[in-house]
This record gives C-alpha cells, structure tokens and sequence, in this order.
C-alpha cells in the first residue's frame, strides 16, 4: 500500500507543479518571448514561451495524437511493472510517480492546448538549445532514478 500512496503523492505533485508553471508562463509570456529571471545566468538559463506539438527536441510536430496514445500505453506498462517491484523499494515508486505525473502534464497540455507548452530555456551557445517544461525534467528524474536503484538493487544481490 505504501508504494502505490508514493505513487499517487509524486503523480499529484508532479502534475500540479507542472500545470501551474505552465498557466503561470502563459499568463506572463508571449508566444516566442524570452525572459532573463536571472540576469548572471544568461545566456544558459532563460524562460522562452513555445508551442511543441512533437515529441522531444520538436520531433514529428505532426504525430500529437499518436504521442497521447504512446502516453497512455508508457503509463499502463508503468503500473503494471510497480506491481512487481518489491515492497521495500524506496525510489521506484516515487521515480514512476515523477514519470507518469510528467506525462499527464504533458498530456493535459496536448488534450486542452493541442499542443505541450515548454518554456524553461536552457542553452549553450553554439552547442545545443532546448526548451523544456517541469514535466519533461520530471520524466527525466524519474528514469534515471529507476534506472539508479534497479543498479543498487542488482549490486546488492
């Protein structure tokens, strides 16, 4: 029961935290506007209003849809493989929360925008930009923190 109350508080945090950020840059940021917060830290750190009707990096802007139903399919696998991890795991069950909480933000976004508003601009210049959301750094954390205790739990046995 722990596991899956992890689950739900991660879920739920994770997507609120998601959502008001973004209704907080929609509310403060035109389409395509850059704001520096802090000044030190441009230009690596800015906040840039964009629309991504693709996956990662803008890919396949076409294929909204199919990236809804790639979402819902990621999360049902997700839910059934936390039925099989060990009552005792610490970091799965928060991690699958970060993870599935991601993909509803970004799945509200597509379901009431058509498209996932990103706005957290990293960038070094003349190497890479990318623009991101909370829900995106969430994923993120979570697989790599699957990824970390699925490596703790095999060095241990």
């Amino acid at each position: 029961m722990r596991k899956w109350l992890m689950l739900l508080a991660a879920l739920c945090l994770t997507a609120t935290i998601d959502q008001a950020a973004k209704a907080w840059a929609l509310h403060n940021l035109q389409l395509y506007e850059t704001a520096q917060p802090i000044p030190a830290l441009v230009p690596f750190f800015q906040l840039t209003l964009v629309s991504n009707s693709g996956a990662a990096f803008g890919i396949l802007p076409m294929a909204g849809d199919v990236f809804l139903v790639a979402a819902l399919l990621i999360i049902a696998g997700l839910l059934l493989s936390l039925r099989a991890v060990a009552a005792d795991a610490r970091l799965a069950p928060f991690a699958t929360g970060l993870v599935i909480g991601g993909a509803i933000g970004n799945m509200l976004d597509r379901l009431q925008h058509g498209h996932v508003i990103d706005f957290i601009h990293y960038q070094i210049p003349e190497v890479i930009s990318n623009v991101s959301n909370p829900a995106d750094h969430a994923i993120v954390l979570g697989v790599l923190l699957i990824i970390a205790e699925n490596f703790w739990r095999s060095r241990r046995a």
